[in-house]
């Protein structure tokens, strides 16, 4: 039990060495990334830049299967579309240390307007989720706005998940970065590339 314990104390030390020697570095994309305790759960915020124009980030944004691409998302499939609301399904899985979370959702998607994208969870296993994608011009192409709440049933210390949470979604959101940097237009959209970018 000693030696276990000991296990997880020095994996706990080392991650977050890690932690700190990446925050040093200067992160592409203007990628800001903050996660915080919000009651009972978490909060995410995270921003970033990718040299697209407008319509191109929004249809990034509202391709709802190519999720898919994102680490961590297993499956992400449409399962209805009404009007401004997409309902999608999606399957996330994630190993927290020694534990695995496994989280399966129904998220309704309302297509606000071509800025904005909120989202909640109508059922699965977290608690609650909800959020919202912004985008907004700027003048190297279209800055990403991401805000998201969430509260987990799980036997997993929150500090333990609040650590992870902090090293996994700058990664997940500098992927997602490059990502939407290297899509390629749809040549039936009604996107054009901006002659700015």
């Amino acid at each position: 039990m000693i030696i276990f314990a000991k296990g997880i104390i020095c994996s706990l030390l080392l991650a977050i060495i890690q932690t700190y020697c990446v925050a040093a570095e200067p992160t592409p994309y203007d990628l800001q990334v903050f996660v915080g305790r919000s009651g009972a759960g978490f909060q995410v915020q995270a921003s970033y830049i990718a040299p697209v124009n407008e319509c191109e980030a929004y249809a990034f944004l509202t391709d709802y299967e190519g999720a898919k691409t994102i680490p961590g998302i297993r499956e992400s499939k449409v399962i209805d579309r009404v009007g401004n609301k997409v309902q999608v399904e999606r399957v996330v899985e994630e190993r927290v240390l020694f534990f695995p979370i496994n989280l399966r959702s129904i998220l309704e998607f309302s297509e606000v307007s071509p800025r904005r994208l909120e989202f909640t969870q109508l059922e699965g296993d977290a608690k609650a989720y909800k959020g919202s994608w912004v985008i907004e011009p700027e003048k190297n192409g279209t800055r990403f706005k991401h805000h998201a709440t969430f509260e987990l049933e799980t036997a997993i210390p929150l500090f333990l998940i609040k650590h992870f949470l902090e090293n996994s979604a700058t990664r997940r959101f500098e992927l997602m970065a490059e990502r939407a940097s290297q899509q390629k237009p749809d040549p039936n959209s009604d996107c054009k590339k901006s002659t700015i970018l």
